[in-house]
Protein backbone atom coordinates (compact mmCIF):
# COMPACT_ATOMS: atom_id res chain seq x y z
CA UNK A 1 0.00 0.00 0.00
CA UNK A 2 1.16 3.61 -0.99
CA UNK A 3 1.47 6.23 1.84
CA UNK A 4 -1.29 8.07 0.69
CA UNK A 5 -3.97 4.76 0.63
CA UNK A 6 -2.70 3.16 4.06
CA UNK A 7 -3.57 7.46 5.09
CA UNK A 8 -7.20 7.01 3.63
CA UNK A 9 -7.57 3.97 5.54
CA UNK A 10 -6.23 5.58 8.80
CA UNK A 11 -9.05 8.12 8.39
CA UNK A 12 -11.81 6.18 7.23
CA UNK A 13 -11.26 3.47 10.31
CA UNK A 14 -10.64 6.46 12.88
CA UNK A 15 -13.78 8.18 11.55
CA UNK A 16 -16.59 5.77 10.52
CA UNK A 17 -20.13 6.35 12.54
CA UNK A 18 -22.56 3.74 12.83
CA UNK A 19 -25.14 7.03 14.08
CA UNK A 20 -25.86 10.52 12.58
CA UNK A 21 -22.81 12.60 12.82
CA UNK A 22 -21.89 16.20 10.98
CA UNK A 23 -19.31 16.07 8.41
CA UNK A 24 -16.23 19.28 8.93
CA UNK A 25 -14.16 18.47 5.62
CA UNK A 26 -11.69 16.14 4.12
CA UNK A 27 -8.22 14.73 5.81
CA UNK A 28 -5.12 16.06 4.12
CA UNK A 29 -1.25 14.54 4.39
CA UNK A 30 1.68 16.94 2.89
CA UNK A 31 -0.88 19.48 2.17
CA UNK A 32 -3.04 17.39 -0.34
CA UNK A 33 -6.44 16.96 0.59
CA UNK A 34 -7.45 13.11 -0.08
CA UNK A 35 -11.02 13.56 -1.43
CA UNK A 36 -13.44 11.82 0.25
CA UNK A 37 -11.64 11.24 3.28
CA UNK A 38 -14.09 13.06 5.11
CA UNK A 39 -13.75 13.95 8.95
CA UNK A 40 -16.82 12.80 10.46
CA UNK A 41 -18.17 13.92 14.36
CA UNK A 42 -20.66 11.94 15.68
CA UNK A 43 -23.55 13.41 16.97
CA UNK A 44 -23.49 11.09 19.98
CA UNK A 45 -20.20 12.70 21.06
CA UNK A 46 -21.22 16.14 20.97
CA UNK A 47 -22.00 17.01 24.40
CA UNK A 48 -18.54 16.33 25.43
CA UNK A 49 -17.49 19.64 24.61
CA UNK A 50 -14.69 21.43 22.58
CA UNK A 51 -12.51 23.50 21.73
CA UNK A 52 -11.75 26.30 18.08
CA UNK A 53 -8.09 27.27 18.49
CA UNK A 54 -5.87 29.61 16.48
CA UNK A 55 -4.59 32.84 15.52
CA UNK A 56 -6.52 35.55 14.16
CA UNK A 57 -7.14 35.15 10.50
CA UNK A 58 -7.05 31.78 10.14
CA UNK A 59 -10.67 30.84 10.14
CA UNK A 60 -12.04 30.46 13.82
CA UNK A 61 -15.24 32.26 13.20
CA UNK A 62 -16.14 30.19 9.91
CA UNK A 63 -15.04 26.97 11.29
CA UNK A 64 -17.79 27.88 14.11
CA UNK A 65 -20.10 29.10 11.62
CA UNK A 66 -19.77 25.37 9.86
CA UNK A 67 -20.67 23.75 13.00
CA UNK A 68 -23.45 25.83 13.98
CA UNK A 69 -25.16 25.45 10.32
CA UNK A 70 -24.20 21.77 10.39
CA UNK A 71 -26.06 21.11 13.85
CA UNK A 72 -29.11 23.65 12.47
CA UNK A 73 -29.66 21.46 10.00
CA UNK A 74 -29.63 18.10 12.23
CA UNK A 75 -32.18 19.84 14.66
CA UNK A 76 -30.23 20.86 17.47
CA UNK A 77 -30.84 24.23 18.46
CA UNK A 78 -27.08 26.43 18.96
CA UNK A 79 -26.78 29.83 21.16
CA UNK A 80 -23.72 31.92 19.89
CA UNK A 81 -21.21 34.62 21.55
CA UNK A 82 -21.10 36.98 18.90
CA UNK A 83 -18.59 39.33 20.45
CA UNK A 84 -17.10 40.57 16.98
CA UNK A 85 -20.40 41.24 15.60
CA UNK A 86 -19.68 38.89 12.61
CA UNK A 87 -21.98 35.58 13.07
CA UNK A 88 -25.26 37.59 11.83
CA UNK A 89 -24.79 36.60 8.41
CA UNK A 90 -26.27 33.31 9.12
CA UNK A 91 -29.60 34.55 8.48
CA UNK A 92 -28.66 34.95 4.60
CA UNK A 93 -27.50 32.21 2.06
CA UNK A 94 -23.82 32.37 0.39
CA UNK A 95 -23.48 34.35 -2.63
CA UNK A 96 -20.92 31.47 -3.62
CA UNK A 97 -17.82 32.24 -5.09
CA UNK A 98 -15.47 30.48 -7.33
CA UNK A 99 -13.15 29.18 -4.67
CA UNK A 100 -15.77 27.65 -2.52
CA UNK A 101 -16.56 25.55 -5.34
CA UNK A 102 -13.21 24.52 -6.14
CA UNK A 103 -13.02 23.87 -2.38
CA UNK A 104 -15.76 21.59 -2.27
CA UNK A 105 -14.52 19.68 -5.15
CA UNK A 106 -11.32 19.23 -2.96
CA UNK A 107 -13.25 17.80 -0.19
CA UNK A 108 -15.45 16.47 -2.21
CA UNK A 109 -18.95 17.34 -1.01
CA UNK A 110 -21.53 19.82 -2.75
CA UNK A 111 -22.24 22.97 -1.89
CA UNK A 112 -25.51 24.28 -1.19
CA UNK A 113 -25.94 28.37 -0.28
CA UNK A 114 -28.79 28.19 2.34
CA UNK A 115 -29.73 30.88 5.00
CA UNK A 116 -30.67 29.11 8.86
CA UNK A 117 -32.95 30.26 11.32
CA UNK A 118 -31.07 32.79 13.31
CA UNK A 119 -32.75 34.53 16.66
CA UNK A 120 -30.58 37.69 17.92
CA UNK A 121 -30.28 38.09 21.48
CA UNK A 122 -28.75 41.33 23.60
CA UNK A 123 -27.32 41.25 27.38
CA UNK A 124 -27.32 45.24 26.81
CA UNK A 125 -29.18 48.17 25.11
CA UNK A 126 -28.86 46.94 21.03
CA UNK A 127 -31.69 45.98 20.01
CA UNK A 128 -32.89 41.88 19.56
CA UNK A 129 -34.36 40.08 22.51
CA UNK A 130 -33.41 41.04 26.12
CA UNK A 131 -31.84 38.43 28.18
CA UNK A 132 -32.47 39.48 32.30
CA UNK A 133 -31.87 37.61 35.59
CA UNK A 134 -33.14 38.40 38.46
CA UNK A 135 -30.89 38.40 41.72
CA UNK A 136 -33.66 35.73 43.21
CA UNK A 137 -32.54 33.42 40.56
CA UNK A 138 -28.60 33.67 40.79
CA UNK A 139 -28.61 32.65 44.55
CA UNK A 140 -26.48 33.50 47.48
CA UNK A 141 -23.65 31.19 46.59
CA UNK A 142 -23.01 32.00 42.80
CA UNK A 143 -23.88 35.66 43.28
CA UNK A 144 -20.80 35.78 46.33
CA UNK A 145 -18.81 33.57 43.91
CA UNK A 146 -19.23 36.16 41.02
CA UNK A 147 -18.56 39.11 43.39
CA UNK A 148 -15.66 37.46 45.08
CA UNK A 149 -16.25 37.70 48.38
CA UNK A 150 -14.66 36.22 51.40
CA UNK A 151 -15.94 33.82 53.56
CA UNK A 152 -17.22 36.46 56.08
CA UNK A 153 -18.99 38.48 53.26
CA UNK A 154 -20.58 35.33 51.90
CA UNK A 155 -22.53 34.72 55.29
CA UNK A 156 -23.68 38.32 55.12
CA UNK A 157 -25.34 37.42 51.58
CA UNK A 158 -26.28 34.13 52.79
CA UNK A 159 -28.34 36.47 55.72
CA UNK A 160 -29.40 38.88 53.46
CA UNK A 161 -31.63 36.31 51.07
CA UNK A 162 -32.71 34.00 54.07
CA UNK A 163 -34.56 37.57 55.64
CA UNK A 164 -35.69 38.53 52.15
CA UNK A 165 -37.45 34.37 51.87
CA UNK A 166 -38.69 34.91 54.98
CA UNK A 167 -40.30 38.49 54.77
CA UNK A 168 -41.23 37.25 51.11
CA UNK A 169 -39.37 40.61 49.31
CA UNK A 170 -38.45 39.65 46.33
CA UNK A 171 -34.54 40.22 45.00
CA UNK A 172 -35.52 41.24 41.37
CA UNK A 173 -32.62 43.47 40.58
CA UNK A 174 -29.47 45.00 41.84
CA UNK A 175 -31.29 48.21 43.14
CA UNK A 176 -33.08 45.63 45.58
CA UNK A 177 -30.39 43.80 46.85
CA UNK A 178 -28.29 47.13 47.63
CA UNK A 179 -31.97 48.33 49.53
CA UNK A 180 -31.74 45.17 51.65
CA UNK A 181 -27.97 45.57 52.24
CA UNK A 182 -27.95 49.30 53.28
CA UNK A 183 -31.15 48.44 55.41
CA UNK A 184 -29.43 45.70 57.72
CA UNK A 185 -27.09 47.80 59.31
CA UNK A 186 -29.61 51.04 59.28
CA UNK A 187 -33.33 50.84 59.85
CA UNK A 188 -33.03 46.97 60.27
CA UNK A 189 -30.34 47.14 62.57
CA UNK A 190 -32.14 45.84 65.61
CA UNK A 191 -34.61 43.47 63.74
CA UNK A 192 -31.64 42.10 61.75
CA UNK A 193 -29.41 41.64 65.51
CA UNK A 194 -32.37 39.75 66.87
CA UNK A 195 -33.38 37.22 64.39
CA UNK A 196 -29.93 36.63 62.74
CA UNK A 197 -27.43 38.29 64.68
CA UNK A 198 -25.07 41.27 63.93
CA UNK A 199 -23.87 42.38 60.33
CA UNK A 200 -21.15 44.53 60.72
CA UNK A 201 -21.11 47.55 58.44
CA UNK A 202 -17.66 46.83 56.88
CA UNK A 203 -19.03 43.89 55.38
CA UNK A 204 -22.36 45.39 54.28
CA UNK A 205 -19.99 48.39 52.92
CA UNK A 206 -17.26 46.08 51.29
CA UNK A 207 -19.84 44.22 49.11
CA UNK A 208 -21.94 47.21 48.54
CA UNK A 209 -18.89 48.39 46.69
CA UNK A 210 -18.43 44.90 44.83
CA UNK A 211 -22.03 45.50 43.82
CA UNK A 212 -21.37 49.08 42.18
CA UNK A 213 -18.36 47.84 40.47
CA UNK A 214 -20.70 45.06 38.61
CA UNK A 215 -23.14 47.77 38.32
CA UNK A 216 -20.26 50.02 36.31
CA UNK A 217 -20.29 47.27 33.65
CA UNK A 218 -23.97 47.47 32.75
CA UNK A 219 -25.01 44.76 35.03
CA UNK A 220 -28.18 46.56 35.99
CA UNK A 221 -29.09 45.90 32.43
CA UNK A 222 -29.20 42.63 32.66
CA UNK A 223 -30.66 42.13 36.58
CA UNK A 224 -33.89 41.89 36.38
CA UNK A 225 -37.29 41.06 34.62
CA UNK A 226 -38.78 39.65 32.59
CA UNK A 227 -36.49 36.66 33.30
CA UNK A 228 -35.06 34.61 30.36
CA UNK A 229 -36.70 31.12 29.97
CA UNK A 230 -33.91 29.11 28.42
CA UNK A 231 -36.42 26.29 27.12
CA UNK A 232 -36.85 29.17 24.54
CA UNK A 233 -33.18 28.53 23.59
CA UNK A 234 -34.07 25.17 22.12
CA UNK A 235 -36.56 25.98 19.44
CA UNK A 236 -36.80 23.99 16.08
CA UNK A 237 -38.40 25.87 13.62
CA UNK A 238 -41.09 24.40 10.94
CA UNK A 239 -38.48 22.60 8.91
CA UNK A 240 -37.42 20.93 11.80
CA UNK A 241 -34.14 22.69 12.01
CA UNK A 242 -32.47 24.01 15.12
CA UNK A 243 -32.61 27.78 15.95
CA UNK A 244 -29.28 29.76 15.65
CA UNK A 245 -29.51 31.90 19.04
CA UNK A 246 -26.86 34.82 18.41
CA UNK A 247 -26.10 37.17 21.40
CA UNK A 248 -24.54 40.71 20.16
CA UNK A 249 -21.85 41.34 22.60
CA UNK A 250 -19.99 43.82 20.76
CA UNK A 251 -20.35 46.55 23.28
CA UNK A 252 -19.25 44.45 26.39
CA UNK A 253 -15.58 43.33 25.32
CA UNK A 254 -14.34 45.50 27.56
CA UNK A 255 -16.30 44.26 30.68
CA UNK A 256 -15.44 40.87 30.62
CA UNK A 257 -17.17 40.84 34.12
CA UNK A 258 -20.04 41.25 33.01
CA UNK A 259 -19.58 38.66 30.45
CA UNK A 260 -17.98 36.04 32.51
CA UNK A 261 -21.39 36.94 35.32
CA UNK A 262 -24.02 36.04 32.43
CA UNK A 263 -22.12 33.07 31.33
CA UNK A 264 -21.68 31.44 34.65
CA UNK A 265 -26.24 32.39 35.30
CA UNK A 266 -26.73 30.84 32.27
CA UNK A 267 -24.87 27.88 32.76
CA UNK A 268 -26.01 27.38 36.26
CA UNK A 269 -29.80 28.05 34.97
CA UNK A 270 -29.21 25.40 32.37
CA UNK A 271 -27.98 23.40 34.44
CA UNK A 272 -30.51 23.67 36.96
CA UNK A 273 -33.70 23.41 33.93
CA UNK A 274 -32.55 20.76 31.92
CA UNK A 275 -33.21 17.49 32.33
CA UNK A 276 -31.04 14.38 32.69
CA UNK A 277 -30.27 13.15 29.35
CA UNK A 278 -27.94 9.81 30.27
CA UNK A 279 -26.37 8.73 27.07
CA UNK A 280 -28.42 10.61 24.54
CA UNK A 281 -27.77 10.15 20.79
CA UNK A 282 -27.77 13.34 19.96
CA UNK A 283 -27.27 16.84 22.30
CA UNK A 284 -29.89 18.77 23.57
CA UNK A 285 -28.09 22.34 22.90
CA UNK A 286 -24.72 23.43 21.79
CA UNK A 287 -23.10 26.98 23.38
CA UNK A 288 -20.17 28.52 21.39
CA UNK A 289 -18.42 30.81 23.53
CA UNK A 290 -15.91 33.01 21.22
CA UNK A 291 -13.04 35.21 23.18
CA UNK A 292 -13.25 32.72 25.89
CA UNK A 293 -10.79 34.01 27.55
CA UNK A 294 -13.12 36.82 28.91
CA UNK A 295 -14.57 34.67 31.26
CA UNK A 296 -11.03 33.26 32.78
CA UNK A 297 -9.52 36.30 32.47
CA UNK A 298 -10.56 38.26 35.69
CA UNK A 299 -12.09 35.21 37.28
CA UNK A 300 -11.02 34.44 40.66
CA UNK A 301 -10.49 31.07 41.95
CA UNK A 302 -14.06 30.40 43.12
CA UNK A 303 -15.04 31.61 40.14
CA UNK A 304 -12.95 29.28 38.18
CA UNK A 305 -14.03 26.06 40.34
CA UNK A 306 -17.72 27.39 39.71
CA UNK A 307 -16.67 26.53 35.74
CA UNK A 308 -14.96 24.13 36.20
CA UNK A 309 -18.12 21.78 37.80
CA UNK A 310 -20.42 22.97 35.72
CA UNK A 311 -18.36 22.02 32.70
CA UNK A 312 -17.87 18.35 34.30
CA UNK A 313 -21.64 18.31 34.97
CA UNK A 314 -23.19 20.23 32.62
CA UNK A 315 -23.13 17.31 29.48
CA UNK A 316 -24.99 14.97 31.85
CA UNK A 317 -27.77 17.53 30.55
CA UNK A 318 -26.93 16.60 26.80
CA UNK A 319 -25.31 20.05 26.94
CA UNK A 320 -22.43 20.79 24.89
CA UNK A 321 -20.00 23.83 25.36
CA UNK A 322 -17.08 24.91 23.22
CA UNK A 323 -14.08 27.25 24.00
CA UNK A 324 -13.48 29.67 21.04
CA UNK A 325 -10.27 31.57 21.24
CA UNK A 326 -6.69 32.50 20.44
CA UNK A 327 -4.62 29.94 22.34
CA UNK A 328 -5.63 26.70 23.99
CA UNK A 329 -3.77 28.19 26.53
CA UNK A 330 -6.56 30.64 27.42
CA UNK A 331 -8.47 27.60 29.01
CA UNK A 332 -7.49 26.68 32.48
CA UNK A 333 -5.86 23.03 32.28
CA UNK A 334 -8.88 21.98 34.35
CA UNK A 335 -11.53 22.55 31.58
CA UNK A 336 -9.32 21.84 28.58
CA UNK A 337 -8.69 18.31 30.07
CA UNK A 338 -12.98 18.11 29.41
CA UNK A 339 -12.98 18.87 25.58
CA UNK A 340 -13.59 16.28 23.17
CA UNK A 341 -13.40 17.68 20.02
CA UNK A 342 -10.22 20.13 19.27
CA UNK A 343 -10.13 21.92 16.01
CA UNK A 344 -6.89 23.45 15.95
CA UNK A 345 -6.33 26.27 13.64
CA UNK A 346 -2.59 27.99 12.72
CA UNK A 347 -0.67 29.64 15.29
CA UNK A 348 2.07 31.61 14.65
CA UNK A 349 5.51 31.56 15.87
CA UNK A 350 6.72 34.98 15.94
CA UNK A 351 8.95 35.19 19.25
CA UNK A 352 10.23 32.56 21.78
CA UNK A 353 6.70 32.82 23.87
CA UNK A 354 5.07 32.13 20.49
CA UNK A 355 7.06 28.71 19.84
CA UNK A 356 7.07 27.63 23.71
CA UNK A 357 3.09 27.95 23.27
CA UNK A 358 3.12 25.96 20.36
CA UNK A 359 4.90 22.98 21.62
CA UNK A 360 2.30 22.64 24.47
CA UNK A 361 -0.30 23.33 22.39
CA UNK A 362 1.07 20.14 20.50
CA UNK A 363 1.26 18.41 23.44
CA UNK A 364 -2.47 18.21 23.82
CA UNK A 365 -3.05 16.17 20.33
CA UNK A 366 -2.91 12.55 20.02
CA UNK A 367 0.66 11.01 18.49
CA UNK A 368 0.50 10.40 15.26
CA UNK A 369 2.64 8.59 12.83
CA UNK A 370 1.82 11.01 9.39
CA UNK A 371 2.41 14.49 11.25
CA UNK A 372 5.32 16.66 13.45
CA UNK A 373 2.27 18.25 14.85
CA UNK A 374 4.40 21.03 16.24
CA UNK A 375 5.40 22.03 12.23
CA UNK A 376 1.65 21.20 10.68
CA UNK A 377 0.76 23.90 13.49
CA UNK A 378 2.44 26.98 11.69
CA UNK A 379 1.83 25.78 7.86
CA UNK A 380 -1.65 25.25 8.25
CA UNK A 381 -3.43 27.65 5.71
CA UNK A 382 -6.83 30.11 6.14
CA UNK A 383 -9.39 27.45 6.80
CA UNK A 384 -7.14 24.21 7.53
CA UNK A 385 -6.94 22.92 10.67
CA UNK A 386 -5.76 20.20 13.01
CA UNK A 387 -8.74 17.69 14.34
CA UNK A 388 -9.39 15.54 16.73
CA UNK A 389 -12.50 14.44 18.49
CA UNK A 390 -14.29 11.59 20.51
CA UNK A 391 -15.64 8.53 18.63
CA UNK A 392 -18.79 6.90 19.37
CA UNK A 393 -16.97 4.73 22.26
CA UNK A 394 -15.76 7.74 23.36
CA UNK A 395 -11.99 7.23 22.47
CA UNK A 396 -10.09 10.31 20.74
CA UNK A 397 -9.81 9.77 16.87
CA UNK A 398 -6.63 10.15 14.76
CA UNK A 399 -4.99 13.14 14.02
CA UNK A 400 -6.57 14.80 10.90
CA UNK A 401 -5.19 18.07 9.24
CA UNK A 402 -8.35 18.94 7.38
CA UNK A 403 -9.56 21.37 4.74
CA UNK A 404 -12.57 22.43 6.14
CA UNK A 405 -15.59 22.65 4.24
CA UNK A 406 -16.95 26.56 3.61
CA UNK A 407 -19.86 27.89 5.59
CA UNK A 408 -23.55 27.80 3.19
CA UNK A 409 -24.76 31.23 5.06
CA UNK A 410 -23.14 34.78 4.25
CA UNK A 411 -19.79 34.84 5.51
CA UNK A 412 -20.52 38.67 6.20
CA UNK A 413 -22.89 40.76 8.79
CA UNK A 414 -26.37 41.52 7.79
CA UNK A 415 -27.15 45.10 6.55
CA UNK A 416 -29.04 47.36 9.34
CA UNK A 417 -32.28 46.92 7.39
CA UNK A 418 -31.73 43.36 7.37
CA UNK A 419 -30.97 42.88 10.92
CA UNK A 420 -34.06 44.78 12.05
CA UNK A 421 -36.55 42.60 10.06
CA UNK A 422 -34.76 39.51 11.76
CA UNK A 423 -35.91 41.40 15.15
CA UNK A 424 -39.02 42.24 13.85
CA UNK A 425 -40.06 38.53 12.77
CA UNK A 426 -39.30 37.48 16.50
CA UNK A 427 -42.14 36.08 18.79
CA UNK A 428 -39.34 36.33 21.32
CA UNK A 429 -38.89 40.51 20.78
CA UNK A 430 -42.67 40.33 21.81
CA UNK A 431 -42.26 38.03 24.65
CA UNK A 432 -39.27 39.55 26.82
CA UNK A 433 -38.69 43.15 25.44
CA UNK A 434 -41.56 44.82 27.59
CA UNK A 435 -39.94 46.09 30.67
CA UNK A 436 -41.09 45.27 33.97
CA UNK A 437 -40.84 46.78 37.12
CA UNK A 438 -43.38 45.55 39.95
CA UNK A 439 -43.15 45.93 43.46
CA UNK A 440 -40.04 44.12 45.27
CA UNK A 441 -37.62 44.21 47.78
CA UNK A 442 -37.03 48.22 47.31
CA UNK A 443 -40.24 49.45 47.06
CA UNK A 444 -41.65 47.36 50.22
CA UNK A 445 -38.63 48.03 52.12
CA UNK A 446 -39.10 51.42 51.39
CA UNK A 447 -43.11 51.41 52.51
CA UNK A 448 -41.70 50.11 55.93
CA UNK A 449 -39.44 52.52 56.48
CA UNK A 450 -42.03 55.24 55.86
CA UNK A 451 -44.75 53.42 58.04
CA UNK A 452 -42.28 53.13 61.31
CA UNK A 453 -41.16 57.37 60.19
CA UNK A 454 -44.89 57.92 60.42
CA UNK A 455 -45.69 55.95 63.73
CA UNK A 456 -42.19 57.47 65.49
CA UNK A 457 -43.70 60.81 64.58
CA UNK A 458 -47.20 59.79 65.30
CA UNK A 459 -46.29 59.06 68.96
CA UNK A 460 -43.64 61.89 69.14
CA UNK A 461 -46.37 63.89 69.25
CA UNK A 462 -48.69 62.40 71.78
CA UNK A 463 -45.88 62.74 73.88
CA UNK A 464 -45.34 66.55 73.45
CA UNK A 465 -49.03 66.83 73.72
CA UNK A 466 -48.88 65.18 77.31
CA UNK A 467 -46.39 67.75 78.35
CA UNK A 468 -48.08 70.74 77.26
CA UNK A 469 -52.00 69.72 77.99
CA UNK A 470 -54.08 71.60 80.52
CA UNK A 471 -53.57 70.20 84.07
CA UNK A 472 -57.26 69.04 85.53
CA UNK A 473 -59.55 70.88 88.09
CA UNK A 474 -58.79 69.11 90.76
CA UNK A 475 -54.99 69.68 90.23
CA UNK A 476 -55.92 73.13 90.17
CA UNK A 477 -57.81 73.14 93.37
CA UNK A 478 -54.96 71.09 95.24
CA UNK A 479 -52.13 73.01 93.34
CA UNK A 480 -54.35 76.52 94.88
CA UNK A 481 -54.89 75.66 98.13
CA UNK A 482 -50.70 74.91 98.18
CA UNK A 483 -50.04 78.40 97.29
CA UNK A 484 -48.42 79.71 99.97
CA UNK A 485 -50.58 83.86 99.44
CA UNK A 486 -53.71 81.73 99.14
CA UNK A 487 -52.77 79.94 101.99
CA UNK A 488 -52.30 83.13 104.15
CA UNK A 489 -55.52 85.03 102.64
CA UNK A 490 -57.64 82.08 103.80
CA UNK A 491 -56.35 81.09 107.57
CA UNK A 492 -58.89 81.34 110.58
CA UNK A 493 -55.95 83.57 111.64
CA UNK A 494 -55.97 86.13 109.21
CA UNK A 495 -59.62 85.88 108.91
CA UNK A 496 -60.23 86.83 112.43
CA UNK A 497 -57.94 89.66 112.40
CA UNK A 498 -59.61 90.97 109.27
CA UNK A 499 -62.99 90.94 110.85
CA UNK A 500 -61.78 92.22 114.47
CA UNK A 501 -61.06 95.40 112.26
CA UNK A 502 -63.87 95.48 110.63
CA UNK A 503 -65.70 95.18 113.95
CA UNK A 504 -63.40 98.38 115.44
CA UNK A 505 -64.39 100.26 112.43
CA UNK A 506 -67.93 99.94 112.49
CA UNK A 507 -68.35 101.51 116.48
Amino acid sequence: MSTKDDFFTHIEKGYTTKGDFITLGAAMLKGETITGAHVKIPLKTLNRHGLIAGATGTGKTKTLQVLAENLSEKGIPVLLMDLKGDLSGLAQPSPGHPKIDERHAKIGLPFEPKAFPVEILSLSEQDGVKLRATVSEFGPVLLSRILDLSETQEGVVAVIFKYCDDHKLPLLDLKDFKKVLQYATNEGKKEFEEAYGRISTSSTGAILRKVIELEQQGADLFFGEKSFDVNDLTRIDKDGRGYINIIRLTDIQDRPKLFSTFMLSLLAEVYATFPEQGDAERPELILFIDEAHLIFKEASKALLNQIESIVKLIRSKGIGLYFVTQNPTDVPDEVLAQLGLKVQHALRAFTAKDRKAIKLTAENYPLSDYYDTKQVLTALGIGEALVTALDEKGRPTPLAATLLRAPMSRMDILTDAELREVIAASALVRAYNDPIDRESAYELLNEKIERAEVEAKKEEEKERSRETRPRASGSRRRSTRMNPVVKVLTSATFIRGVMGVLKKVMR
